[in-house]
């Protein structure tokens, strides 16, 4: 009896506005400036990255390019497909020279400036080499593919080749956490401990096929925390950084692990694979219609003689370019759906609000953290930060009396981050200042 009026008295005294308040007022002053300036200057980078790839496929055209490009890969090979391929090789090598400064300045010099690059150029300059021959490589295929499909049927190609590019990208989704992800970072098992077995227990519970737990060496390239559950089928792996171990706490990796565990509980791979595959079919069928007409005006000056001819790869992807510009707040809602879904189910199979609101906080060091409604709906593919804090306390306010008396407080600063021994030696990083760390 004195337990459940103990109780009783508790619940009511918990205010979800102030104890998420708490939270949010936790980055201030120039820190949340910096978040916000960083954020913000995110919806120009939107513009000016489309922009950029744009005039490089202009260049391309007008200068000729595309065009020697088909006649070499013809004079080299009879068979059409290797034509594809072959023309594939200088469009993605030559279009990553001609967008270099751009990507320097938006991908190194950028994150440098807002304490988010760890790396140094060479080092970045490296993995970026890496990722351009694997681009490549999927760049040869998809031309191949799709081009094939262009010639065989070229009143219905748009149909075909939203299907082709749907597979080709289930599959990448399925190896990339064993033969993709692995080029960039090291992954090694998790030490054994209370922490992997509860990560562990949560998997079982929700009926995921893993019995490891992978640390990737993150904090080489990035102050960023991250984690997720990766790959389709056999190739399902999780896997979290050393930076949310470095920084979190047991609450708060689990917190996020749970929300990871909540994009394949609820079957996300394959819904954002099918309405990837819907979007494909409007992006292709505008493609269908709207190449042909550029090349009736241009075709003559740019030495394309038709939507069959290889030469008009670059004018395909100048249009895709500005067609998913417009689309981005379609498919920024798409994923932020998602991403709430996976916020709930989190919250719901680790228990941990607190540990939820701490992560939210920590992401919010590079998301603006209280935008106003359209600004979140145009531009973030994931809840803003006080949109995850507020569903953190409304969710322990309606949990208050399930939770361990220890979780009925607010925790106001940002706790230690964890004892380094439950962090493999290959994994280890010394703790980032947390108003660097990001994801």
């Amino acid at each position: 009896m004195i337990i459940l009026t103990t109780l009783a008295a508790i619940a009511p005294t918990f205010d979800v506005e102030a104890a998420s308040r708490a939270y949010l007022d936790t980055l201030s002053g120039a820190a949340r400036a910096k978040s916000d300036a960083y954020f913000e200057g995110g919806y120009w980078m939107l513009l000016w990255s489309a922009l950029v790839g744009v005039l490089s496929y202009l260049v391309m055209l007008r200068l000729g390019w595309s065009a020697k490009w088909r006649d070499l890969a013809e004079r080299i090979t009879r068979r059409r497909f290797l034509q594809a391929m072959l023309f594939a090789v200088p469009f993605v090598f030559i279009g990553a020279l001609l967008t270099a400064p751009w990507e320097i300045y938006a991908g190194f010099v950028r994150e440098k400036h807002y304490g988010l690059m760890n790396q140094s150029f060479g080092g970045w300059l490296g993995e970026q080499a890496i990722v351009l021959a694997v681009n490549a490589l999927i760049m040869a295929v998809l031309i191949g593919i799709v081009f094939a499909l262009i010639r065989w049927s070229p009143r219905r190609w748009w149909l075909w080749s939203a299907g082709a590019v749907t597979l080709l990208l289930a599959f990448i989704v399925m190896i990339q956490p064993v033969y993709i992800s692995p080029l960039l970072n090291k992954y090694t098992p998790m030490a054994a401990g209370p922490l992997r077995d509860q990560i562990l227990g949560m998997a079982h519970a929700n009926h995921i096929p893993a019995d490891n737990v992978y640390v990737f060496d993150a904090s080489k390239q990035s102050k960023r925390v991250s984690a997720n559950v990766s790959g389709l089928g056999p190739t399902i792996r999780i896997s979290l950084n050393d930076n949310l171990l470095n920084r979190s706490t047991p609450a708060g990796v689990k917190a996020v692990m749970g929300h990871e565990m909540g994009h394949y509980v609820l079957d996300h791979i394959q819904w954002m694979i099918a309405q990837f595959a819907l979007l494909l079919v409007g992006v292709m069928f505008a493609l269908w219609w709207s190449v042909p007409r550029l090349i009736a005006r241009h075709g003559a000056r740019w030495g394309v003689s038709g939507p069959a001819d290889l030469a008009a790869v670059p004018v395909y992807f100048l249009m895709v370019s500005l067609i998913m510009l417009v689309a981005t707040p379609i498919t920024n809602t798409l994923i932020r759906r998602h991403e709430i879904q996976a916020d709930n189910f989190g919250l719901d199979a680790a228990r941990e609000p607190d540990g939820f609101a701490q992560s939210a906080m920590q992401l919010s060091e590079y998301r603006k953290i209280e935008p106003g409604r359209v600004e979140e709906a145009l531009f973030f593919d994931h809840p803003s930060g006080s949109n995850r804090v507020h569903r953190a306390m409304a969710w322990k306010a309606a949990h208050l009396t399930d939770l361990p008396v220890d979780q009925r407080g607010v925790v106001r600063p940002l706790p230690p981050p964890l004892n380094a021994s439950i962090i493999p030696p290959s994994a280890r990083a010394a703790p980032a200042p947390a108003s660097n760390v990001q994801r």
